[in-house]
């Protein structure tokens, strides 16, 4: 135990705030929780150390390959394979610890792809990267849920991106790759198991923040011919996540352990600076919108999505009237259509909504106390100053002095909120 809680425990007794019997529990408990920190930290490095065996032994077979046979590369082939799925089958069977099951899966996991690749290089079967991950992943799927494995789960979504962004971005195999929905659908069930039984656990942090990051990377993948769609298929998605991170399921834990609000306040405010600038608006008008397109139902779909969410957190009682982040997708829609005549007007909307929302995060970063929260709403409204020196004539002199400004409102908004804190705790 840290000699910190124990003399803090000691100082307790002494001063009669706490009795024996309660240290004794309270002591009792930080043991308990010595004893399990070091199995998650040997899980850790058994995944990595079957990682590192798996990928050796694929280098070892590959600086050797030549001078192997076809039917002893055939073998070789397949013998990660069958020692994997021995590894998993005396772990399930045998009721083995979470550390022998993720280890063996992760294993697995690297012995597939590699029986795989060899198989397709030693009989020329013909195909691309896309179709090879896309594989690969499909056939791992079922061992996440077999051996419920937190590393898998990892893999499988880091894996589906990869595909998703190879089969939608690659310059060799330009595909909207439809199957990377079907990929997340079925990992879904073991995440929300993962948030039913262990919301506040780490490794459900961590998927709170892969998977809204995932599906961001993979947006744009799924955009083909009308890319100025994609504005507004962006800030419904960031807009969408943000209002997710706001329902009390998530906006309960802390700041940190919410990747739905983080990224979604981050993108949202991102797509909004750079719809800030006019050249923007005149590209937009430059190019003939096709509505009938893939991207406009992406669009909508989304737009829908962030309506019900909206929906059902006002009949919960749980919406935010005065956070116009939640809103923004609506605000930005209106705004978009507006400008498909004048490249003026919506320019200047955005930079009032951008300002507005500022301001409004500056507003909650002090009604929490969360310094954090105020001096990015300042970050927002400095930023947005930056950037309209890029596209208008302002002089060096005036631009030091808003500088200037920007900075005195950093010191004093922080020191004006710290002496409020101070008093209040007094």
């Amino acid at each position: 135990m840290n000699s910190k809680i124990q003399n803090d425990i000691s100082e307790l007794v002494e001063e009669q705030v706490i009795s024996q019997e309660v240290a004794a529990r309270i002591q009792s408990y930080y043991k308990s929780k010595e004893v399990d920190s070091p199995n998650r930290l040997f899980t850790v490095f058994a995944v990595l150390g079957s990682a590192l065996v798996g990928l050796g032994i694929i280098l070892i077979l590959a600086h050797n390959w030549d001078n192997f046979s076809k039917s002893v590369k055939t073998i070789l082939a397949f013998l990660p394979l069958i020692i994997g799925q021995l590894f998993v089958g005396y772990s399930i069977f045998k009721s083995q610890s979470k550390t022998w099951k993720e280890a063996s899966g992760v294993f697995l996991f690297f012995a597939i792809g590699s029986s795989i690749a060899l198989v397709s290089q030693i009989y020329n079967i013909p195909g691309d990267l896309s179709s090879f991950l896309l594989t690969w992943t499909l056939l791992s799927l079922p061992l996440i849920y077999l051996l419920k494995s937190n590393a898998l789960g990892i893999l499988h979504i880091v894996f589906a991106t990869y595909y998703a962004c190879e089969a939608g971005y690659s310059y060799n195999s330009i595909n909207t790759p439809w199957l990377y929905i079907l990929l997340i659908l079925a990992f879904l069930p073991y995440y929300i198991q993962l948030l039913k039984q262990r919301r506040t656990s780490n490794i459900t942090s961590i998927f709170n923040w892969i998977i809204p990051l995932s599906i961001a990377i993979t947006l744009g993948a799924f955009i083909e011919n009308n890319g100025e769609f994609g504005y507004l298929m962006y800030i419904s998605l960031f807009s969408l996540l943000y209002n997710i991170g706001k329902l009390p399921y998530f906006d309960s834990q802390k700041l940190r352990k919410n990747g739905y609000l983080i990224l979604g306040s981050l993108g949202t405010v991102f797509m909004l600076l750079l719809a800030s600038f006019e050249w923007l608006w005149k590209d937009i008008l430059n190019e003939e919108l096709v509505f009938n397109s893939q991207e406009f139902y992406f669009f909508v779909i989304i737009f829908l999505l962030n309506i019900v969410v909206l929906i059902y957190s006002y009949l919960n009682k749980w919406l935010v009237v005065k956070n116009l982040f939640q809103y923004v997708f609506i605000l930005f829609s209106i705004i978009f259509f507006v400008g498909l005549n004048n490249e003026i007007i919506p320019t200047v909307l955005i930079n009032i909504l951008t300002l507005i929302l500022g301001i409004i995060t500056i507003r909650i970063g002090a009604d929490k106390f969360h310094f954090g929260i105020l001096n990015y709403g300042l970050l927002i409204i400095t930023i947005l100053i930056v950037c309209r020196f890029f596209d208008t004539n302002i002089s060096f002199v005036l631009r030091g002095m808003l500088f200037v400004g920007v900075g005195m409102g950093f010191f004093l908004t922080n020191y004006i909120m710290l002496k409020k804190q101070k008093s209040i705790k007094k």
